[in-house]
């Protein structure tokens, strides 16, 4: 089977093999273990891979790149439209080669993809969106229509499409999914966590305004300051960084608080290891691995209530959803961090739960969806 996967994130190459964001590229590893051969059209830039990339596993791989592009500004909208009929034709030319066809949404190139699958209703389909389906959400209309051109059958034939949590107005297009970082044998017993001892936070992401890590400083900041003994450790990159630099320095938090920069998925599984809590205040998400992540080594999340969060929290049974208002949500935090039985009970929960979720499972329903 040549299986074509139509993405925006961008890759490089290095020793003849592409590499490309971590956690993404996990994912298609398991959809190129069911396929003979893997098309990719995608971006691509000339530079070394990160900690945070690593490369493509599959014996045969054919990388096409194609122009990334954005309609921002009236320049990049010019651009954007003399690049558009090369695009087209490229998408097109791989689709109907392609004996199945992968959309990654929402991006730019998963919208251009979206409006030339439209064309081939009888190709084998596969859509995984990975952003919030949730349709009261505010959006850039360019993620509108996206999920508007996928949820039509008339236009959308012949596809599944994975998408995180259930909502209203779904059609039969549509398949509620879920994904996965570790194994079943991953699954060792917990360890102990007192809340006697210094108690950790860790934020893993990257550090942009749409992740608030400023604010988990800020929360465990208020904390301190109302005499608890905790600690936040960040894993992660990003325009912000010189921002929660300088704010770090200037509350004087230097002691309680370290910027770790992007580190490797062992360095950071080390991390939710050993942490109490794992904190995203993010504005979106679709189905926060970081959060998944967290809870399989027990940590409580702390996460804002945006798409399929509070069902991924048991609406606080198994975690705390954040209001964005510091002192609310340290009040919430600390009845949490004054009884030690129902952080322990919250722990547990949340680690059986994520702990459903494993790359065993999740190998096996990849499978179902396209042999």
């Amino acid at each position: 089977m040549k299986f074509a996967i139509f993405t925006h994130v961008p890759h490089s190459k290095a020793d003849n093999q592409y590499y490309a964001y971590a956690p993404y590229v996990r994912e298609m590893n398991v959809w190129g273990e069911n396929v003979d051969e893997l098309v990719i059209v995608a971006p691509f830039f000339i530079g070394d891979a990160t900690a945070i990339d690593i490369p493509y596993v599959h014996p045969k791989i054919e990388f096409i790149s194609v122009s990334n592009f954005d309609v921002l500004t009236f320049k990049s909208i010019v651009q954007t439209i003399l690049k558009l009929p090369a695009l087209l034709i490229i998408l097109f030319k791989e689709m109907q080669a392609a004996d199945h066809i992968h959309l990654r949404c929402p991006g730019n190139i998963g919208l251009l993809a979206c409006l030339v699958q439209i064309v081939f209703p009888n190709k084998s389909k596969t859509a995984k969106y990975a952003g919030n389906w949730d349709p009261k959400s505010k959006q850039p209309w360019t993620y509108k229509l996206q999920k508007w051109i996928l949820n039509n059958t008339f236009l959308t034939r012949n596809i599944q499409v994975l998408v995180y949590g259930e909502w209203e107005g779904m059609s039969h297009n549509i398949k509620p999914f879920f994904t996965a970082s570790y194994n079943a044998h991953d699954k060792v017993p917990l360890a102990q966590k007192s809340l006697n001892e210094i108690i950790d936070f860790v934020f893993v992401g990257a550090l942009v305004q749409g992740k608030h890590p400023l604010y988990a400083i800020q929360l465990v900041e208020n904390l301190h300051q109302k005499g608890y003994a905790v600690r936040l450790n960040l894993y992660g990159d990003g325009v912000e960084r010189k921002l929660l630099e300088d704010y770090i320095v200037k509350q004087q938090l230097q002691s309680i608080v370290s910027l770790k920069g992007n580190q490797t998925q062992d360095i950071v599984k080390k991390a939710y290891q050993n942490s109490h809590f794992v904190v995203l205040p993010s504005d979106s998400e679709g189905w926060p691995k970081v959060i998944a992540e967290g809870m399989f080594w027990g940590c409580v999340p702390l996460a804002t209530a945006v798409s399929c969060v509070p069902y991924m929290l048991d609406y606080e049974n198994r975690g705390v959803l954040l209001t964005m208002n510091l002192e609310s949500d340290s009040a919430k935090i600390e009845r949490v961090l004054q009884n030690q039985s129902d952080f322990d009970a919250k722990r547990k929960k949340a680690a059986e739960w994520s702990r459903m979720f494993t790359l065993d499972v999740f190998e096996e329903a990849i499978k179902k969806l396209i042999v």
